[in-house]
């Protein structure tokens, strides 16, 4: 079992910083001991869950509850070691530490795949975790190896790394906000090779991003598409929002996320004034709801029927930590806040008695496409996680 002391020491602190909005919210001593408990069995439950290469869990449907299990090809795969990697940051529970390293190796086969551009999230989250905390000089080389790949991507007429390679028929090359998040990859490996090729290919993309992506209130398109000859812009959309014009809330927190990122590494001041734009727009948008958790796209008529999603403001929460520790805006630590506040609470934590390896409920994959609809999704506990330890850091 987890070591209680640890997991409380870490909610007891947490739950510290939750409580300067204590009176807004009022919160009861009764209500912080439930969450406590709560969070610790959902701990308990991704240490449990089996090692299965086949089987990296990606979300779960709850009527009838079902896993969605997934290998290591697929997108979301590294987040779950990566949940696991930050509840060793956490816990200081060296169980955690070693089911970390067991999932972690099952995702190396993804080193050499360049049909996909999701290797930060792939790679960076499993391995670049644990290599944070392990200092193992065999995930260094796997990083490495993973820029390199991501690397053939990239095409210098249009400065970008190609997202996706599916409808062919529609698209020449596109490129998704998304990407900004894998640009730490090759960040990154710059700072460990000293092959300054990887960090250029990085801000030529986010440069790219920048003039591109970017509509006048701030708020970002999803996808880019470009004539990879002339490197021109061919249209814009927005594929998993709810029309081209509307606000993906999922693609606004990437935007804010990905551009104090690459803030982080160039101190490029024009990536922190967008990452501040943005998170702006998201912050003080009319639809945003009280709690923080933003409808799936902002700009849903059904609003507010619309459905939630948590993995949006976990992102744009962890992203904002980030910022406050930029700027010193209390505006920013507010938002973290209320957001973990919300999000660590019974109407978005996972009931206790669920045995399923995720923490978070009420997230929202692909609306357009009807998958993964209000459920819980994988990488909103890790940015989740993510979170929890840069607000504990404070």
């Amino acid at each position: 079992m987890i070591k209680v002391n640890h997991i409380y020491i870490f909610l007891g602190l947490t739950l510290l910083f939750f409580s300067c909005k204590s009176e807004e919210k009022n919160e009861t001593s009764t209500t912080k001991t439930e969450s406590k408990i709560v969070l610790e069995d959902r701990f308990q439950y991704l240490l449990d869950y089996p090692v299965d290469a086949a089987g990296f869990p990606r979300s779960m449907s709850l009527d009838p509850q079902e896993i969605h299990k997934v290998p290591s090809k697929d997108w979301t795969s590294g987040f779950f070691p990566g949940n696991l990697w930050l509840i060793y940051k956490l816990t200081e529970e060296e169980s955690f530490k070693t089911k970390a390293m067991e999932w972690t190796a099952l995702m190396e086969d993804q080193k050499y795949n360049a049909g996909t551009h999701d290797m930060g999230f792939k790679i960076y989250c499993s391995f670049g975790e644990g290599y944070e905390i392990t200092k193992n000089e065999d995930y260094k080389k796997v990083i490495l190896e993973s820029a390199q790949t991501l690397s053939t991507r990239y095409n210098d007429k249009v400065g970008s790394l190609r997202s996706w390679d599916f409808n062919k028929d529609i698209w020449d090359f596109p490129v998704i906000v998304d990407n900004m998040m894998n640009l730490e990859l090759l960040f990154v490996a710059t700072q460990m090779s000293g092959d300054s090729s990887y960090h250029k290919i990085a801000v030529n993309h986010a440069n790219t991003t920048l003039k591109n992506h970017v509509r006048p209130d701030h708020s970002i398109f999803h996808v880019v598409d470009y004539d990879p000859v002339s490197g021109k812009v061919n249209d814009k959309y927005t594929h998993q929002g709810f029309s081209t014009e509307s606000s993906w809330a999922r693609g606004q927190s990437w935007g804010i996320y990905g551009f104090t990122m690459a803030y982080r590494f160039t101190k490029n001041p024009d990536y922190l004034a967008q990452a501040e734009a943005t998170a702006k727009f998201f912050m003080e948008h009319p639809n945003l709801p009280d709690d923080g958790i933003p409808y799936w796209d902002f700009d849903d008529p059904a609003i507010p029927n619309a459905q939630r999603d948590a993995s949006a403001a976990a992102v744009a929460a962890s992203a904002v930590l980030e910022l406050f520790t930029i700027t010193k805006k209390q505006v920013y630590l507010d938002y973290a806040n209320k957001v973990l506040a919300s999000l660590n609470s019974e109407e978005y934590l996972l009931d206790a008695s669920i045995q399923a390896p995720f923490i978070l409920k009420h997230s929202t994959g692909n609306w357009p496409k009807k998958d993964e609809m209000d459920e819980p999704i994988v990488y909103a506990d890790y940015y989740f996680l993510e979170a929890l330890i840069r607000q504990k850091d404070l």
